[in-house]
């Protein structure tokens, strides 16, 4: 048996001290400690990544091909975007750690040899205590032990394990320590993996959108030293930057992809036959057109779920627009799949109306916004009617109501633009409706407290008081309640037309509908993916001390997880040749 970890006896208690770590809920994006720090955080990592950059210091770091093709066949998994609430992370887990799983209608997968985790292992930050609670001790309460030779993991970093510089990321995965079951090999934050059949899978570090480093390009290109016409590559990457550039979005993410393509792997013969992504919290499948290769985004790992409903049916790769000298001929991809479907993806979207009730932080967020706007605005009000006078007069009354005002269609316009939304000029004019909705509470309220206070209010001291309870704490109650419903409305309309989906979505913080792949390579040669779904994951877990070592930790106290199939199995061929007249439109 292998014991990968110093020795802990199995806890009889989800507690902390039991454990080893701190169980965590899903995390509440719009809560205001989460949007301060995260946007703190984007912001540092964006200015000053670039001058820190881990990867060119990674060079200095031993690094090879690391060899899984000693069988004929391999099985394999890939998961991403997991270390959020712990439900869905366990849940996922605890899968993909069963010796096997049985797939309604499909019938036994047992687990894969290899485990790639496809970025964003953790949320909303990365630090060593966000990785031990939401992901390192998640996964090895999952899989303490294994009997016999250890499956292996290998991690591809997201946006969320860079905000700290990759520092936490390379201390987790990168030092060759057991993760819980999991051995480790890698060394730095990319690698290539040669398995069965000549396929391989190489996964490349691009965050920043920035070209691939030189350390990172001369490692690809000793491996590419192996390749042979013919081989298939299985590509990893941290974002489906193809998504955006084939619909005739930003190209730049992909120009690399391309470039990575055309330098490493059309040079030496070989293809790239899959392109894996997490990033985007749902599951999407485009198919070469009269062809077999894939482009699969699957980020159903533990994080919030993704909408669906907006993405395009049509992907054109390399787009038109790639400034790569000698890329590839274009080719046209299809829709084939998405989880969750179209019709529920939109269903789930309008469930942001209830986000004052799922996500009260936010709540007391625009209760203080609109307590502040309002006492701005009486007292502009006031000035006006009861003693300003002149032009300096009535700007020095209003100029606090101005301030706060400005700032507020500064933060709308900017919040409409966010995720590069397609429709710009409709993202903008969305975005001063919206800061003129809360702009135009602000005054309405501040007008009734008024006429509340001259008409209705008895003179006197009582007045007085009932004003300041009335703007004291109506204010942040209802009015901040409304306010938080006009994002909600907001939210709801403008992602219909593709603007704020990923903010429509992540106010909710759905936990259900998660999922990974299992891959198979076959003595034949083939590629045969298999999707996972789970659409309802457990919530109520037990300690299970007595069990085996090498058993789960933690069983659910709840229906069993039903792992399905979201579409059936998809085959790959190792070698393709696509029909041309099907590829153009």
């Amino acid at each position: 048996m292998s014991q990968p970890e110093t020795a802990r006896p199995r806890p009889t208690a989800m507690t902390e001290v039991e454990l080893g770590f701190a169980p965590q809920p899903a995390v509440r994006w719009l809560a205001p400690k989460v949007l301060v720090s995260t946007g703190i955080q984007s912001l540092i990592a964006a200015i000053f990544g670039s001058y820190a950059d881990k990867r060119e210091l990674q060079g200095g770091l031993a690094a090879g091909v690391h060899r899984h093709d000693a069988t004929d066949e391999l099985w394999f998994d890939f998961v991403a975007d997991i270390g959020d609430g712990f439900d869905a992370t366990y849940s996922i887990a605890s899968l993909l750690a069963a010796e096997r799983i049985d797939v309604a209608d499909h019938g036994p997968l047992p687990r894969g040899r290899l485990l790639v985790m496809g970025g964003d292992q953790v949320y909303p930050s990365a630090s060593t205590r966000a990785y031990e609670d939401r992901t390192k001790g998640v996964y090895r309460a999952a899989l303490p032990a294994t009997e016999g030779q250890p499956p292996t993991l290998f991690a591809l970093p997201g946006n969320h394990d860079w905000y700290d510089g990759l520092t936490s990321f390379l201390r987790v995965f990168a030092q060759r320590r057991p993760f819980g079951g999991w051995a480790t090999e890698q060394t730095r934050s990319y690698f290539a993996v040669r398995l069965p059949q000549r396929w391989w899978l190489f996964a490349i570090d691009t965050q920043f959108d920035d070209y691939v480093d030189a350390p990172q390009l001369e490692y690809f290109r000793q491996v590419s030293a192996e390749l042979e016409p013919g081989d298939a590559v299985i590509l990893c990457t941290s974002t489906p930057a193809w998504a955006d550039a084939g619909a005739g979005g930003h190209t730049k993410r992909y120009d690399t992809i391309e470039f990575f393509d055309r330098e490493i792997v059309r040079s030496a013969g070989a293809s790239i036959r899959v392109m894996l992504s997490g990033d985007k919290h749902h599951y999407a499948r485009y198919a070469e057109r009269g062809g077999t290769r894939q482009r699969i985004t699957c980020g159903l790992g533990g994080a919030y779920l993704a909408a669906t409903h907006e993405l395009p049916e049509e992907l054109c790769l390399p787009p038109v627009e790639s400034r790569v000298r000698a890329r590839a001929e274009a080719t046209y991809y299809q829709l084939e799949s998405r989880y969750p479907d179209r019709a529920t993806s939109k269903r789930f979207a309008s469930g942001i109306i209830s986000l004052p009730w799922r996500n009260p932080g936010f709540w007391g967020l625009t209760g203080v916004f609109q307590t502040v706007m309002t006492l701005a605005v009486l007292y502009g009000l006031v000035q006006t009617f009861g003693g300003a006078s002149g032009f300096f007069g009535l700007v020095a009354s209003w100029t606090p109501a101005a301030v706060v005002g400005i700032v507020l269609v500064i933060g709308a316009l900017a919040f409409a633009r966010l995720g590069s939304p397609p429709r710009v000029g409709l993202a903008q004019v969305s975005g001063a409706l919206h800061a003129v909705a809360h702009l135009g509470l602000s005054v309405a309220w501040a007008l009734v407290v008024v006429a509340l206070y001259t008409d209705v209010l008895p003179d006197g001291p009582v007045a007085d008081w009932a004003t300041l309870v009335i703007v004291a704490v109506g204010t942040p109650l209802a009015i901040g309640f409304i306010d938080a419903e006009i994002v909600a409305v907001y939210l709801m309309l403008v992602s219909r037309f593709g603007i704020n989906l990923n903010e429509v979505m992540a106010g909710q913080s759905i936990e259900d509908h998660k999922g990974f792949l299992r891959m198979r390579v076959d003595a034949s040669g083939d590629l045969t993916i298999y999707p996972i779904r789970v659409d309802k994951v457990c919530r109520d877990w037990r300690a299970d001390p007595a069990a085996a070592p090498t058993a789960p930790w933690l069983r659910p106290d709840c229906d069993p997880l039903t792992p399905e199939l979201i579409e059936p199995p998809i085959v790959v061929p190792r070698v393709s040749v696509p029909d041309p007249a099907a590829a153009t439109p």
